[in-house]
């Protein structure tokens, strides 16, 4: 079992050497060109009984970036603020991700996306600066944050090249 510590360091390597902003801003057109190619009914295979399809992938990513605008947002307006986790598994039932419309998922995580970006372009030196105590792991500043979500792209689009054998 993966420790947050591992959880942590595998997904900053990810980041390593690359513009964290870059990697946001090319995530949602890279998530739109794998899945292009591919029969809906594809999207919704899972690779193995306990792994996540294509189509919960991108619902995922969705659901993802609505904790993170959230997260980034209360850092910089309550700097120090308590950051709490969320429960993928529950959103994932919540969000009935094995029907969700994989068109709706990325238009929903690209609009997302598209403020965040758009916030960043906007922020101060001391704005990157400011941070939360996220529950799991620990101090992050906004910057810091930013670099985990782009490590987290990576992670998950290279999971979705795998599964669709790109």
């Amino acid at each position: 079992m993966e420790t947050i510590a591992d959880y942590k360091a595998r997904i900053l390597s990810y980041i390593e050497g690359k513009d964290p902003l870059e990697v946001q801003r090319k995530t949602p057109e890279l998530l739109a060109d794998l899945v292009v190619w591919f029969p809906e009914r594809k999207l919704y295979e899972r690779p193995s009984p306990d792994k996540w399809s294509v189509a919960e992938l991108l619902a995922h990513f969705a659901d993802a970036e609505i904790v993170s605008t959230w997260r980034y947002r209360q850092m910089i307006e309550h700097d120090g603020c308590p950051l709490p986790g969320y429960d993928q598994e529950l959103w994932h039932k919540l969000g009935d991700y094995p029907s969700r419309k994989t068109e709706e998922s990325l238009m929903l995580f690209r609009r997302l996306r598209e403020a965040n970006l758009r916030m960043f372009a906007q922020l101060t030196p001391e704005e990157w600066q400011r941070n939360g105590i996220h529950a799991e792991r620990g101090p992050m500043t906004v910057r810091d944050l930013a670099l985990q979500i782009a490590g987290h792209d990576l992670n998950h689009l290279e999971q979705i090249r795998k599964i669709l054998g790109e």
